[in-house]
């Protein structure tokens, strides 16, 4: 069965993300379509952006660096979850997709975003120019969740809307069907070196 990074995008004390994150999770899970590895960045830990040679030229030197390609690299979809800071996305989430090239390239991706009344979609367009410039596929659907910390039950758990549910589903389908329509290509990739 494919793997798909779900990838929580804040790194900040008290953020929702692993949250959100779980319920996207879940939601994958019962689809049965993928695997789930989620990441949270906070966890990681990586650095501000150290390696002295462009990623795309695949030499790393330093060993979270190393670690860090061999998660991204297992995947073959990725999910960003990720909240709108003054409009854009957190610096964290910036670093760990910087670190990478070759991992990141031909895989499909999805967006799963929360904020206020704009629901992180600003996050989500900043976003799409940097997957685009990885090379890989953005899927159509995006999960929105707007006025996040009115999604909470009393236990702390979120609570997803009819909308956000169909919009998860849908978009893990097209992240199931891109994921079969990229994998040869990035096969001949690997093959070629890359």
């Amino acid at each position: 069965m494919p793997t798909l990074l779900v990838l929580i995008g804040s790194t900040r004390p008290g953020r929702v993300g692993p949250s959100v994150a779980d319920w996207f999770a879940a939601r994958v899970v019962a689809d049965g379509r993928f695997t789930v590895h989620l990441v949270d960045l906070a966890q990681r830990a990586l650095p501000m952006l150290d390696e002295p040679v462009p990623a795309v030229l695949g030499r790393y030197t330093k060993e979270h660096t190393r670690a860090w390609s061999a998660v991204v690299d297992a995947a073959d979809a990725i999910v960003i979850v990720t909240p709108e800071y003054n409009h854009g996305y957190p610096a964290g989430l910036k670093n760990a997709l910087d670190y990478l090239f070759h991992e990141w390239r031909h895989k499909p991706v999805g967006f799963v975003s929360y904020g206020g009344v704009a629901a992180g979609t600003r996050a989500v367009q900043q976003l799409q120019q940097v997957v685009a410039a990885l090379q890989m596929v953005p899927a159509p659907t995006a999960v929105r969740i707007p006025f996040v910390a009115e999604r909470f039950d009393e236990r702390g758990l979120f609570v997803a809307s009819d909308s956000m549910e169909r919009a998860a589903d849908a978009m893990c389908s097209e992240l199931g069907t891109f994921h079969e329509a990229l994998s040869p290509l990035r096969t001949v990739a690997r093959a070629s070196g890359r």
